[in-house]
């Protein structure tokens, strides 16, 4: 059987942590498996749902390498979903419930009062026509509730956290259609997983009740529920629930507000909560051919920004030129990038060595008679990777001075810092033309 699985998101608002992690997730396995990534646009919530959020989902995955072979709109699904609707309530599954909120509410307080589990009572499969018809008459409109199948069990062998058992009686019937018509979430993911044959669903821990409901809407359609993996929910380094700062930061903001590198979040995030350690990738293919859900852990996966920031250092510092070549100011050469590459915490940063590169600096001079005897001993010729030791040589045998008191004032007088990559690498990008300016106290 070839594996087609699906990342479901609702276009209400940006990509996060989150959700980004089952798309990662999804997209892995599917390459892994030689199946179909399927993306499906969860829509149907009209009024909240922009053509905006939508395209920015789409680049955001386009951005990360997550492409998807197939995809469909469920705005444009309506007479699907009607059709089975229409069985739903042929079967009896379908039921009217009249409730306002504040009756739910004012039940479910009674409920909890005589200390029991706040769960729907079923009063809508007693409502007799004549009830109905004076409902209807008052400007109630029906809401549709599933009616689960009680007593039962629904059972399944989760990928990740193996056999699991949900007892149904301990779930209310959900409402599958709203007052207004429109669809809550159930209904229309399970005709879509049926109709684009879905065979694995892969998603969050919170959804393993839904997963339990969603079975038994499966079986009332004609249809087997797909193979289901419930990965652990990611906290806080202490264990709290991811906070906006946290979780909630989307990947536009690390894409274009903290400068990361999309393999940063690939890395971490395809390997949080599991048994192999996370590692900067500068490539998703040992990714994909390490994918394995046994490795997935049961328990809550931490997830720290900071993790990302120190992931993306370490893959700059091992990124060919030829790979952010075309993000780079076309005067930035391959041998600035090699030299600067090492000294960069994102992208950006390395323009900064560009300009030390090609100036202008302002030279930190403090000992000026040092620095004009290191001038007059400056190698001439070409210059390459031994020209910074021979010359330090030179001055240190002509003024006995050694070490850092050495090196930094000629760093700085150079770079007008004391960091950056190795001065033997630096000198010659730099050329003695601008070196011997510098030296002087110019800024070129």
């Amino acid at each position: 059987m070839s594996v087609k699985v699906r990342f479901a998101p609702s276009p209400t608002g940006l990509l996060h942590v989150g959700n980004m992690r089952t798309a990662i997730s999804n997209w892995l396995y599917a390459r892994k498996m030689g199946g179909v990534f399927f993306l499906r646009i969860d829509d149907t919530d009209l009024e909240r749902s922009t053509s905006e959020y939508e395209e920015g989902i789409m680049e955001d995955l386009l951005w990360l390498g997550l492409d998807w072979d197939e995809s469909a709109k469920q705005s444009e699904r309506f007479e699907q979903y009607d059709k089975a609707v229409k069985k739903l309530k042929g079967d009896g599954r379908l039921y009217p419930c009249y409730e306002t909120t504040q009756e739910l509410d004012l039940k479910r307080k009674i409920q909890l009062g005589q200390g029991r589990p706040p769960l729907y009572d079923r009063a809508g499969l007693s409502l007799t026509e004549t009830e109905k018809e004076k409902f209807e008459l008052d400007g109630r409109k029906a809401h549709w509730r599933f009616k689960l199948d009680i007593p039962a069990r629904v059972e399944w062998n989760d990928q990740i956290k193996g056999s699991q058992s949900f007892d149904i009686a301990a779930l209310s019937d959900p409402i599958l259609v709203r007052g207004d018509g429109t669809y809550l979430y159930t209904l229309p993911s399970v005709v879509d997983d049926i109709d684009f044959e879905i065979t694995h669903i892969m998603r969050g821990e919170d959804h393993s009740a839904n997963s339990a409901v969603q079975t038994q809407v499966f079986e009332a359609l004609g249809a087997q529920a797909p193979k289901m993996a419930h990965f652990s929910l990611l906290t806080g380094v202490g264990g709290e629930g991811l906070s906006k700062r946290l979780g909630s930061a989307s990947i536009k903001s690390y894409r274009d507000e903290d400068g990361l590198e999309a393999m940063s979040i690939i890395s971490l995030l395809a390997r949080i909560g599991s048994s192999d350690p996370v590692m900067p990738f500068t490539s998703v293919e040992p990714l994909i051919e390490a994918f394995e859900f046994s490795k997935f852990s049961r328990a809550t996966a931490k997830f720290d920004p900071n993790d990302l920031q120190i992931l993306n250092e370490k893959i700059l510092h091992v990124t060919d030129y030829s790979a952010v070549k075309e993000r780079l100011p076309e005067e930035l050469t391959e041998k600035i990038w090699n030299v600067a590459r090492a000294n960069i915490k994102k992208l950006d940063d390395v323009k900064a060595w560009l300009k030390i590169v090609n100036g202008p600096v302002s030279p930190v001079i403090e000992d000026r008679h040092f620095i004009a005897k290191a001038i007059g001993m400056l190698p001439s010729g070409q210059w390459d990777n031994e020209t910074w030791k021979e010359w330090t040589a030179a001055v240190k045998k002509e003024t006995g001075t050694k070490g850092k008191k050495l090196f930094m004032p000629l760093r700085q007088a150079i770079t007008g810092l004391d960091h950056g990559p190795e001065m033997a690498s630096l000198l010659p990008l730099i050329g003695e033309e601008r070196v011997r300016a510098r030296l002087k106290g110019s800024e070129a």
